[in-house]
């Protein structure tokens, strides 16, 4: 039997109208919209696109949205100014800069200097620590791994009690995922395992797993025989493998590959998640629903 697709593409959509719906209900009450900031600095082409997909959710959501490019030679204490004076801003809710950035800046102190009320990327000491404590201390999750949990959830499957393998450790997906999967309350309450590649008899590891989530960054690491049948498996990694010529326009695009040998693994799975039209689309959802969620935040200080 073939694996239930989970499609990013599909739960997007239901988030965002979701989102949408909310939005117009706080204008409409409060005269407010969430406000979203995002600095770039320099013109990477890979940031500009990210940046540019994320400004034409925002805008489409009824967001205030400000783009605040700037030039690659910017002075470190110069955004620092920057920040301070977004953090200061009342109708801005949502921080973020785009990364990475020139080499002369210091990354850490640059997303450190970001009010933890306005990190909207989950990524600042505060907000690590309040995802560690869990509960009603938590105000953002980091914007990849809720939009896992929220395809975990979405597509039904049991999260309670479920033996959870997160393959992977990074600070941006692995540890996070794996701690949000572990707390009390809905869409957790499992028992997880975190492995990654350097994991004494990693094959073991996976065949146990009832959600198995690969993050590491290897094509094709899990092998379909790694697989419990019947299993979750979501597939974070996106991997440039080569390249090819669209049929649609002529032009070359680059072929994506997950973690996960899906072709083989998609016939022993219950649930799958493709590449690319899985987790990837998830990463801007979930970052406007936590500027939502400032807002809101906000809204119920004052």
């Amino acid at each position: 039997m073939t694996a239930k697709l989970v499609k990013g593409t599909e739960i997007r959509e239901e988030i965002l109208k979701e989102i949408a719906e909310d939005v117009k209900k706080i204008k409409d009450e409060h005269g407010k919209v969430p406000g979203l900031v995002t600095i770039l600095v320099g013109e990477n082409p890979a940031s500009i696109s990210y940046v540019t997909a994320k400004i034409k959710t925002a805008k489409e959501l009824g967001f205030k949205e400000i783009q605040d490019n700037q030039p690659d030679d910017l002075a470190e204490e110069d955004l620092l100014a920057l920040i301070d004076k977004y953090n200061g801003d009342d109708t801005i809710h949502g921080i973020l800069v785009q990364l990475p950035l020139p080499k002369h800046v210091n990354e850490k102190r640059i997303l450190n200097a970001i009010d933890p009320d306005k990190d909207v990327d989950g990524f600042h000491p505060v907000n690590v620590g309040r995802l560690m404590i869990g509960g009603s201390e938590v105000k953002f999750l980091p914007c990849t791994p809720a939009g896992i949990q929220e395809m975990i959830v979405r597509a039904g499957v049991q999260t309670e009690g479920a033996e959870v393998v997160v393959v992977g450790r990074s600070n941006i997906v692995g540890k996070p995922i794996a701690n949000m999967l572990l707390q009390k309350g809905p869409g957790a309450n499992a028992t997880v395992t975190v492995v990654h590649t350097r994991t004494k008899d990693l094959a073991g590891h996976c065949k146990r797993a009832d959600i198995l989530v690969v993050a590491a960054g290897v094509p094709d690491l899990v092998k379909p025989e790694w697989i419990k049948p019947g299993a979750c498996v979501i597939d974070v990694g996106v991997n440039r493998v080569g390249e090819k010529i669209s049929e649609k326009t002529g032009k070359k695009i680059a072929i994506l590959k997950g973690d996960v040998d899906f072709d083989a693994a998609k016939e022993i799975a219950g649930y799958i998640t493709p590449v690319p039209g899985g987790v990837g689309p998830m990463t801007i959802t979930m970052l406007m629903k936590n500027t939502l969620a400032s807002l809101k935040f906000s809204l119920e200080k004052n």
